[in-house]
């Protein structure tokens, strides 16, 4: 099971929004949601982490190997945005889906969501970290010396990219990043906020560290466009996730799939894997932790 590494210090368990109990419970409860009909195809949704391009790339080698190991065609589905695939979700347009962290809990509570597998990198780990970053010759020391200028994060849904970076200067500052900065904007990916601080259209970004080690070994960045300027404690990996009311048995044969993969194939996703485990709901409580210390409500994340 992934592990369970205690997120950014020590958090009060409150529920999020309101609905702690019934979020553990969602991917264990099934036997209670009525199975939608045995499929002719599977749709596969991508959340935008990175360009659109780059994400169907990393994912083909496992759509093809699912496909081909349940007998029925893997399709992709991509949104502009992460509240474009839980919203193609909770409609029963997508029955698949990659998520991040935080995009997970809101799919959990708006599109039924279970989460089944997580990435593991060769080095037994499923987690990554949050980053800021500045440019290399950036005078901030810290997060209290970006007071009032202009950065960007990911998407509002986005774990590593909003959710986790506001934590951290809330943490530092005792203000939320609509309060502290200047302006906040979302450039819709990982690699774009990088550039856009490695371009100087902005003071600061949040990302992780998964995208900015891609880039600088594709030398779309160099060490000498960015500096780190803080970095989280571990975040729980993205999961793959399906519907409740997919039927039991495709479940049951994608999950199979999905957890042996790395017996027959090189496995793919976000990131350098070795092979995908177990996690279930429980898995993600920091998260729901943290939107609840930061009194988010879903309506401004999925905006």
């Amino acid at each position: 099971m992934l592990r369970r590494q205690l997120l950014l210090g020590a958090f009060v368990l409150l529920p999020l929004f309101g609905g702690c109990a019934n979020n553990a419970q969602t991917s264990e409860n099934t036997s209670q949601v009525a199975s939608s009909p045995a499929k002719s195809e599977i749709i596969m949704g991508l959340i935008p982490a990175e360009d659109n391009e780059e994400m169907l790339a990393k994912f083909e080698p496992m759509r093809a190997h699912l496909e081909k190991k349940i007998g029925m065609p893997v399709k992709v589905f991509q949104a502009t945005d992460y509240a474009g695939v839980i919203e193609a979700m909770k409609r029963d347009r997508v029955d698949i889906a990659w998520f991040g962290p935080l995009s997970y809990v809101l799919a959990e509570q708006e599109a039924e969501a279970e989460a089944f597998a997580v990435g593991v990198k060769e080095g037994g780990t499923s987690t990554y970290q949050s980053m800021i970053f500045v440019p290399a010759d950036s005078p901030a020391k810290s997060i209290a010396d970006l007071k009032g200028l202009d950065v960007a994060f990911v998407d509002p849904a986005s774990t590593s990219g909003s959710l986790v970076p506001s934590y951290m200067v809330k943490k530092s500052t005792g203000e939320m990043p609509d309060q502290f900065f200047g302006k906040v904007t979302y450039a819709g990916s990982h690699d774009a906020a990088q550039l856009a601080v490695k371009n100087k259209t902005v003071a600061a970004a949040g990302s992780n560290d998964i995208t900015h080690d891609k880039m600088l070994e594709k030398g779309l960045i160099k060490d000498n466009d960015l500096r780190i300027l803080e970095t989280s404690d571990p975040i729980p990996g993205s999961p793959l996730t399906y519907r409740a009311d997919l039927d039991p048995e495709t479940k049951a044969k994608i999950k199979e799939v999905i957890l042996n993969a790395h017996n027959e194939i090189e496995v793919t996703g976000y990131g350098t894997l070795a092979r995908y485990e177990e996690v279930s709901a429980q898995d993600y409580q920091v998260i729901r932790d943290i939107v609840q210390q930061l009194g988010l409500q879903k309506e401004e994340i999925l905006k």
